[in-house]
C-alpha cells in the first residue's frame, strides 16, 4: 500500500512538473516565426515540440522520484584514489596526446579538413580550460564567489589590442603586460570586498563585471565602443610572420605555405599557457599561500585565529586568478584580430563559473573535463544536421545549447552535486597520501 501511494505521489508531482515545463516552453517551442516569400514574418505553430518537451520532463521527473525513493541513506564513502602507476602515467599521457592532437588531425584530414578540429575544438576548448583554472583559484581554492571574472578577460584582450595598435608593441611584450594589468585590476577589486562573503561578494563582483562592460561600450575615445578595435597585429613565430612572403614562417623553414600553420602555432601557444597555469596553480597550492586559501575557504574566523593575514590571502587569490584571465584575454585578441564588448558579457562569466562548478571546485582535472564537455558540446551541436530531417529544415540545434547546458546542470546537481571529480587530493599529508571526499570540504561556500 505504501509503494502504491509513493507511485501515485510521484505521478502527481511529475504531472505538475510537466505542466510547469509546458507553460515555460510555450513561448519558446510552441510558437516560432518564419520568413515567407513576401519577406514578412509569419507565426508558425509547433505544438508537437511543446508536447515532446513536457513528456520528457514528466518521464524524467518520475524516474528521479522513483530512484530517490529506493535509495538508502549511507555514510560517506571514502574517496577512491588512482592506482599509483595510473596516477603517474595519466597526466604525462594526456599532455603527450594534446601535443600530438594537431599533427594527427593534419595527417588524417589534411590541411582543410583539420582546420575546424584544431581551431574550433582544440584552441577554443583550451581557452576555457585556462579560464576555468584561473577562476578555480578564486572560487575552488579560496572559496570567493566571483561573478565578474570576464572583466579580467576583457582587460587582457583590450590591453593587447590597444598596446599593439597604438604603440606597435609585439605580442610577446604585451602578453606579460596584459597579465600584470589584469592582476592590478584584480587587486583593486579585492580591496573593496575584503569584508564581504557569500551573496554580497557575488553581487559586488557581478557589478564590477557590468561596470567594465559599460565602460568599454560607452567610452568610445578609449575602446571605440561597440565598433571595437580592428586590425590587431597577428602573432609571429619570434619575428617570422605566418604569410606567403619570402621572410615568412613557411619560406624560412622550406615549407609550402598553408594557412593552417598559424592555427597550429596558436594551438601550441594556448596549450603552453594552459599548462603554465596548471603547474603554477599546483605549486602555489602546496606553498603557505595555497594552504591559506584553503583555510580561508573552510572557515575565515578560524583562519584569522591561526594568525593568517586574510587581507593578503584574498588579494593574492583575486590577483593571481585575474592574471591568468589577462593572459587568456591577450591570446583571444591575437587569435581573433578583433575585439569588442560583445565578447565579454555576463554569459561568459556564467559559462566559466559553470565549468568550475560542474567539474568540481578545487579539482584541476574536473575543470578540464567540464570545459571539454561544455565547449566541445556546443561545437558538436553544429554537426547534428541530421536532426533537420526530424524537426524540419529550419531547425538549428546550436540555438538550443543553453537549454541543454541548463538541463545538464540540473542533472549534475541531482546526481553529482560535488561535480565530475568529487574527491580532493590534500595539499599536505603526514604519513600517507589519501584523497579526501568532497563531502568533507566547503568549496565555493564563500
Amino acid at each position: 500500500m505504501r509503494a502504491q501511494t509513493s507511485i501515485l505521489s510521484a505521478l502527481r508531482e511529475s504531472a505538475f512538473a510537466s505542466l510547469v515545463a509546458a507553460g515555460l516552453a510555450f513561448p519558446i517551442l510552441a510558437l516560432g516565426t518564419e520568413m515567407d516569400q513576401s519577406n514578412r514574418l509569419v507565426l508558425e505553430q509547433r505544438w508537437s515540440w511543446m508536447l515532446i518537451a513536457a513528456g520528457l520532463v514528466f518521464v524524467g521527473r518520475f524516474l528521479v522520484l522513483i530512484l530517490a525513493q529506493g535509495r538508502v541513506a549511507a555514510a560517506p564513502v571514502p574517496a577512491r584514489i588512482w592506482p599509483p602507476f595510473v596516477a603517474r602515467v595519466l597526466p604525462s599521457a594526456g599532455v603527450v596526446a594534446l601535443f600530438l592532437f594537431p599533427l594527427v588531425m593534419l595527417f588524417w584530414l589534411g590541411p582543410q579538413g583539420s582546420l575546424k578540429w584544431i581551431n574550433n575544438y582544440g584552441v577554443q576548448i583550451l581557452i576555457y580550460v585556462m579560464l576555468g583554472w584561473g577562476l578555480n583559484i578564486v572560487v575552488g581554492l579560496a572559496g570567493l564567489l566571483d561573478l565578474g571574472y570576464v572583466a579580467f578577460y576583457a582587460v587582457g584582450a583590450y590591453s593587447y589590442a590597444l598596446l599593439s595598435t597604438q604603440f606597435g608593441l609585439s605580442f610577446w611584450i604585451c602578453l606579460p603586460l596584459a597579465g600584470l594589468f589584469a592582476a592590478a585590476w584584480g587587486a583593486m577589486l579585492g580591496f573593496p570586498v575584503l569584508r564581504l562573503r557569500g551573496d554580497y561578494l557575488a553581487i559586488v563582483t557581478l557589478a564590477f563585471g557590468e561596470i567594465v562592460s559599460a565602460v568599454l561600450t560607452n567610452w568610445t575615445d578609449f575602446s571605440n565602443g561597440k565598433a571595437g578595435i580592428m586590425s590587431i597585429p597577428r602573432v609571429t613565430f619570434f619575428g617570422l610572420p605566418f604569410t606567403a612572403s619570402e621572410n615568412g614562417f613557411a619560406a624560412t623553414f622550406g615549407l609550402e605555405f598553408q594557412a593552417i600553420h598559424r592555427t597550429i602555432f596558436l594551438f601550441y601557444l594556448i596549450l603552453v599557457l594552459a599548462l603554465i597555469t596548471h603547474v603554477v596553480t599546483l605549486r602555489l597550492r602546496r606553498l603557505p599561500v595555497g594552504r591559506a586559501w584553503e583555510a580561508l575557504r573552510e572557515d575565515e574566523i578560524a583562519c584569522r585565529s591561526l594568525g593568517i593575514n586574510t587581507v593578503n590571502t584574498k588579494l593574492t587569490a583575486f590577483a593571481l586568478g585575474a592574471m591568468f584571465a589577462g593572459f587568456a584575454g591577450s591570446f583571444f585578441a591575437v587569435r581573433q584580430g578583433f575585439v569588442n564588448p560583445d565578447s565579454f558579457t555576463f554569459m561568459e562569466s556564467a559559462t566559466i563559473l559553470a565549468i568550475v562548478v560542474l567539474g568540481g571546485m578545487g579539482s584541476q582535472l574536473g575543470v578540464a573535463l567540464a570545459a571539454v564537455v561544455m565547449v566541445g558540446g556546443t561545437e558538436v551541436l553544429r554537426e547534428l544536421t541530421f536532426l533537420k530531417e526530424i524537426f524540419g529544415s529550419s531547425f538549428d540545434p546550436s540555438l538550443y545549447r543553453m537549454l541543454l547546458f541548463g538541463l545538464a546542470m540540473v542533472l549534475m546537481m541531482i546526481w553529482r552535486p560535488r561535480g565530475l571529480i568529487s574527491s580532493r587530493e590534500p595539499s599536505v599529508f603526514l604519513a600517507q597520501r589519501k584523497n579526501v571526499s568532497g563531502t568533507h570540504v566547503q568549496e565555493g561556500h564563500g
